[in-house]
């Protein structure tokens, strides 16, 4: 599919400590010590010659999931940025942590007390860091209060996102991607418009005019507050669509700009909004509004130090349910949310300072605190992450023999498969090979970086478990080779280097002017959404 219609948007076998060693020695042997497939080795040798990783670095670890032999290796012990192959770290973690039946609570308070239909006082929305709350749920939420009798609101709407920290923002995220849809800003209380919860957005839709007028503009969610600046002009029959939309930096003002041509579709657009808690308020003052009550002051931020009475509450889906949506489209708030939650639920307080430090006890309790690496976010979204090959898929076989294993297996990417929920970023990556509805992996790239890390399962029945990062790379993107190694592990004994002339190429990186016009495209509900233009664009 074109790239503009895309982007529209255990018990382990073996102790602790022997896992440890087992890595270990492993950085001490040659890059494939003592094959036990030698075929499969050269074939993998092949592969990484290939001229498109001239001047990069490339690394590869493959282990048997069942004996823990490690199978190949290619600079394994390589510190490479993973991209959002992180969010197996955090999402495994969080399941481990959390645990699969975790859910996030938000929740309608009052300040005073109610007589006669009026609530004098304040009317309090506590967000529990929920990533998935849709527009849906605060308008069932303010049902609630107008079915408890009241009517009017003598204060304000509270707005509280204290759960998490106040830096919106992670560490090392690039300001350029601030109003770009897959870099939402995160906050203990958010709201998402769509079913696959892009959190902190809004959608502007074009719709043209008459030629020569101004088109017309509207925002979903309509409360958002936003300024809009600029105008997009309605142009002739046939011509090209220009128009454009994007939040300017650091404040809630809307760019708009170009044309759309007359008698087109509606163009709708995406872009993140700064300070989601109050954002996310007076979605719920217009909720309330519709249901019929009245609130007689503006929507405020909280301080979450309020006394207050439990009026309504909504519960999220459990974790074990949440990852998929995250995993399979690659949703880079909610694994935010996740390292923040973690850092509430295990260490005191919702940062992402805290969260790591969680993550890290995680890996350091199950045998993986060696190679230290380096995590500052959830997502992956940081170039300061680093992680190894050999300890990516170390945690790959970790898993195998969790409780919340199958969950986990089932939310990542199944390659070559079309469902959107099923295939998710390899819906159109290995099709037709011996990798398609086998590879369950998760993917992760932004410019210079590409990664695949997940599970291959052999014609014999063994699972193995694989990483391939290559970084640094510029020009042609090595992406077929990754998917090369992915199908050479899922055909089993099978001759196969010329497997990555045969898969189909990347589209072409674009320049970055073009890329940033493209984060804005209009979106195609068909196939993409929102989340993974950082990966088709390699970008982020």
């Amino acid at each position: 599919m074109p790239l503009s219609a895309r982007l529209r948007r255990r018990t382990l076998p073996f102790a602790a400590v022997a896992l440890a060693a087992t890595l270990l020695a492993g950085s001490a042997q040659a890059d494939s010590p003592s094959p036990a497939d030698p075929k499969l080795t050269g074939d993998l040798d092949t592969i990484l010659a290939d001229a498109r990783l001239a001047g990069a670095q490339a690394g590869v670890e493959v282990i048997d999931t069942t004996t823990g032999q490690v199978v190949y290796q290619h600079q394994a012990d390589a510190l490479l940025t993973p991209a959002s192959t992180l969010k197996n770290v955090t999402s495994a973690a969080a399941l481990d942590l959390l645990g699969p039946d975790h859910v996030f609570t938000t929740e309608v308070r009052t300040t005073g007390d109610v007589n006669g239909g009026v609530l004098n006082g304040d009317i309090v929305l506590r967000g529990g860091g929920d990533p998935t709350l849709l527009t849906q749920d605060l308008d069932n939420l303010a049902a609630k209060v107008a079915d408890s009798g009241i009517t009017t609101v003598t204060g304000r709407v509270l707005a509280d996102g204290s759960r998490f920290d106040n830096v919106p923002l992670g560490p090392g995220w690039a300001w350029d991607d601030e109003p770009v849809s897959y870099s939402p800003q995160i906050s203990g209380l958010t709201v998402s418009t769509d079913a696959e919860y892009t959190m902190d957005n809004v959608q502007v839709t074009v719709t043209p005019g008459a030629q020569g007028e101004a088109a017309q503009i509207t925002l979903n969610p309509a409360e958002t507050p936003v300024q809009l600046t600029g105008q997009v002009t309605t142009g002739a029959a046939g011509s090209q669509l220009t128009s454009y939309a994007t939040r300017l930096h650091g404040v809630n003002q809307i760019a708009l700009s170009g044309s759309i041509p007359v008698g087109a579709a509606p163009a709708t657009y995406w872009t993140t909004v700064a300070d989601p808690t109050s954002f996310t308020g007076a979605v719920f003052a217009g909720a309330l509004a519709r249901h019929g009550v009245t609130v007689g002051n503006p929507v405020q931020t909280a301080t979450g130090t309020e006394t207050s009475q439990l009026l309504a509450s909504h519960d999220s889906q459990p974790l074990s349910t949440l990852i998929l949506p995250m995993l399979k489209v690659s949703n880079n708030g909610m694994a935010e949310s996740l390292i923040k939650e973690i850092g509430k639920v295990k260490g005191g307080q919702g940062s992402w300072a805290a969260g790591v430090a969680q993550v890290k006890s995680f890996l350091a309790a199950n045998g993986l605190a060696s190679p230290a690496g380096r995590q500052v976010d959830g997502s992956g979204l940081s170039r300061y992450d680093l992680i190894t090959p050999a300890k990516m898929t170390a945690l790959l076989k970790l898993a195998v023999n969790k409780p919340w294993f199958q969950s986990w297996y089932d939310a990542m990417p199944v390659a070559g498969n079309p469902a959107r929920m099923v295939g998710g970023t390899l819906a159109a990556r290995m099709v037709g090979t011996a990798a398609a509805n086998n590879v369950h992996a998760k993917s992760g790239s932004m410019s210079g970086v590409d990664n695949l890390t997940g599970y291959a399962t052999t014609p014999d029945g063994r699972r193995l478990a694989f990483t391939v990062m290559t970084n640094n790379f510029a020009g042609t993107n090595p992406r077929p080779l990754l998917d090369a190694i992915a199908v050479r592990l899922a055909a089993g004994p099978a001759a196969a280097p010329a497997i990555a002339k045969s898969l189909k190429a990347p589209a072409p990186l674009l320049a970055p002017s073009r890329a940033r016009a493209l984060h804005n495209a209009p979106v195609d509900d068909s196939f993409t959404t929102r989340w993974d233009d950082c990966e088709t664009l390699s970008h982020c």
